[in-house]
């Protein structure tokens, strides 16, 4: 399996960073968690496209995490010669919010539609809402949802992969609690949002100071992650995104709780999942 970072920001628009968005290459399979800003361009990056994605698993519906999921269900369903379902899986209210997105589009759709005398299907997408338990198991991969805590927003999940004796934890937007240490139990790669209050702090806005109160410190982000016996803990969503220069103090921070290889995330970063 290979783990790719497309988008390491947060909700601030940040010109080195997309929104939030890791991908996940497995036995051909191309998996999609959360759907950020400037998703399928770093998508191409990657070397895929929205036609070719397996599935999209959303870990909440955070606007940030969801802001392209419009761009990803045009751009499938006009880039395809044929209907080709997307697959979404994510909590429950995700049905709601992509049939919003539908009504949204229903214009754009009725243009392409008069358009293209060979398009002559609207968007297929299918949802399936999780909070727990088995989600997908296809061609050798098996995926599994927790519940995370990132209260008041809830429900929110993730979801570990398996695939080849490897394991991958995506986590999302979670403070510690019992579904985020199933999930991660043993993992060979822990992928976490995490912020460093001592810099949010500095900031002179209570809505941004908020933001500590549901999102992983680095600190608590490697706690978990040794508790877990993590082989790799890969830090994203970066809260503030890290000063050119810093980048060696939030490794340092989360060094001192866990002992396992640290990763800071930049955009495309890519972690190999060593398999048995």
């Amino acid at each position: 399996m290979e783990v790719i970072t497309l988008g390491t920001g947060s909700p601030l628009p940040d010109p080195n960073r997309a929104g939030p968005a890791t991908l996940i290459k497995a036995e051909g399979m191309h998996l999609l968690f959360d759907t950020g800003r400037g998703v399928l361009m770093r998508c191409a990056s990657a070397g895929t496209g929205a036609a070719f994605l397996s599935a999209v698993f959303l870990t909440h519906l955070h606007s940030d995490h969801i802001t392209d999921l419009n761009d990803v269900i045009t751009s499938r369903w006009v880039m395809s010669p044929t209907p080709n379902p997307l697959r979404v899986f994510g909590p429950p209210g995700t049905e709601k919010v992509v049939r919003s997105l539908l009504d949204m589009l229903e214009d754009d759709i009725s243009y392409r539609l008069e358009h293209h005398a060979d398009l002559t299907w609207q968007p297929p997408v299918e949802v399936v809402e999780v909070t727990s338990g088995h989600v997908l198991a296809e061609g050798g991969v098996t995926i599994t949802a927790e519940p995370t805590d990132h209260s008041p927003v809830r429900p929110t999940v993730g979801y570990r992969v398996e695939h080849g004796g490897g394991t991958v934890a995506i986590a999302g937007d979670t403070v510690p609690c019992d579904g985020l240490d199933r999930l991660v139990m043993g993992a060979d790669v822990y992928v976490q949002t995490v912020l460093r209050p001592s810099l949010v702090e500095q900031v002179p806005m209570q809505r941004f100071k908020d933001t500590i109160d549901y999102h992983s410190s680095v600190v608590e982000a490697a706690e978990t992650a040794a508790r877990a016996g993590v082989g790799t803990l890969v830090m994203t969503h970066l809260v503030p995104a890290p000063f050119p220069g810093t980048e060696g103090e939030w490794v340092a921070e989360a060094a001192a709780h866990f002992g396992g290889e640290i990763v800071l995330a930049q955009d495309l970063t890519s972690i190999e999942v060593p398999s048995s």
